[in-house]
């Protein structure tokens, strides 16, 4: 039995330029994550998991699962990262053994939120079938594959973000430079010690799940056409990585939290933000803290003071029905 494990992401700045050739800094974190188990077997199996369970006692409860998990469990996803493994092993010229398996998955990551759920699904699916077939593909390389599986496959817009931090794990700076991506295939990936980042806080709200494939309306056809404000925008969000990557080594958390706030700011200058959203981000503010998307809307992300400051924000964010966690980072 092979087992491996991928981890939510949150998007610390810079996001959603990921998309865009810009500059971003994100971080797993180690309380939700998704799990699969990988066996030999005479025949190729993906077991569903009670994500893909079609069966619901009320339309309550199918309502709300609906709404919680969206349309799709994880077996699509999975069978579209195999289709995609299988591709890159034809490519590269690498032939599989004859060697047949049956694939299990679970996840907590809260789904539809902006945290990576998908994603790491297919990440912790890679892993095990490197495993399996004793195939060693380089990081940047899986979070490529990872993409591929979800833009290629499934036809879902996503920026290369989450994959890459779920690929390295812990704290890390990317830099999608158009040149090196279209030289190299993928950007300038940096892990930084974990230990640098402040009191960070996420927090999210279920009934908030949209999917980033709502989210995202048409930002990138006016990126596309060369609209001034967005491009503009991109290249902003790139500019206030590079500087929370400086902040961060320097240790100077009073600049970080001003990035981490102007993140959101330019952002609901651009996109359409819902009011439960905005409320979310609101609130927190209100209570000292700072916030932004974790993602793509669903979840935030933010620093606080200390303990105390993490309680009393806590206390005014369940008033609305969000839960904060304060994340573990490695």
């Amino acid at each position: 039995m092979i087992e491996a494990r991928a981890y939510a992401r949150v998007g610390l700045l810079g996001n959603p330029s990921d998309g865009y050739f810009g500059k971003t800094i994100a971080f797993v974190f180690q309380n939700f994550r998704a799990r699969v188990l990988l066996r030999p077997s005479s025949r190729i199996e993906i077991r569903p998991s009670k994500e893909d369970s079609p069966v619901w006692d009320s339309l309550d409860e199918m309502r709300c699962v609906t709404r919680w998990r969206g349309y799709y469990g994880g077996i699509r996803i999975i069978q579209a990262l195999v289709i995609r493994f299988t591709d890159y092993c034809l490519e590269k010229g690498i032939t599989l053994a004859d060697h047949n398996f049956t694939i299990e998955y679970e996840s907590n990551i809260p789904q539809r939120l902006g945290l990576g759920g998908s994603s790491a699904i297919i990440t912790a699916t890679l892993r095990v079938l490197m495993k399996h077939f004793e195939i060693d593909i380089p990081l940047p390389m899986q979070a490529n594959l990872v993409l591929e599986t979800e833009t290629e496959e499934l036809g879902v817009t996503a920026g290369l973000q989450d994959r890459v931090a779920q690929a390295y794990e812990g704290l890390v700076f990317m830099d999608f430079d158009k040149k090196r991506m279209e030289s190299d295939g993928y950007g300038r990936y940096e892990k930084l010690d974990p230990g640098l980042l402040p009191n960070v806080y996420v927090a999210y709200r279920s009934s908030m799940s949209e999917g980033t494939e709502v989210f995202h309306n048409n930002i990138r056809a006016r990126y596309q056409s060369g609209e001034t404000v967005v491009v503009e925008a991109m290249q902003a969000w790139a500019e206030m990585a590079e500087q929370g990557r400086k902040a961060l080594v320097d240790g100077d958390m009073e600049r970080l939290t001003c990035l981490i706030n102007a993140n959101f700011d330019l952002r609901s200058r651009i996109y359409r933000i819902s009011p439960g959203n905005e409320e979310m981000i609101r609130v927190a503010r209100q209570a000292g803290a700072t916030a932004k998307f974790a993602g793509s809307g669903g979840a935030i992300v933010g620093t606080y003071n200390d303990d105390n400051h993490l309680q009393a924000l806590t206390a005014e964010l369940a008033e609305i029905g969000v839960v904060v966690i304060k994340p573990v980072v490695r």
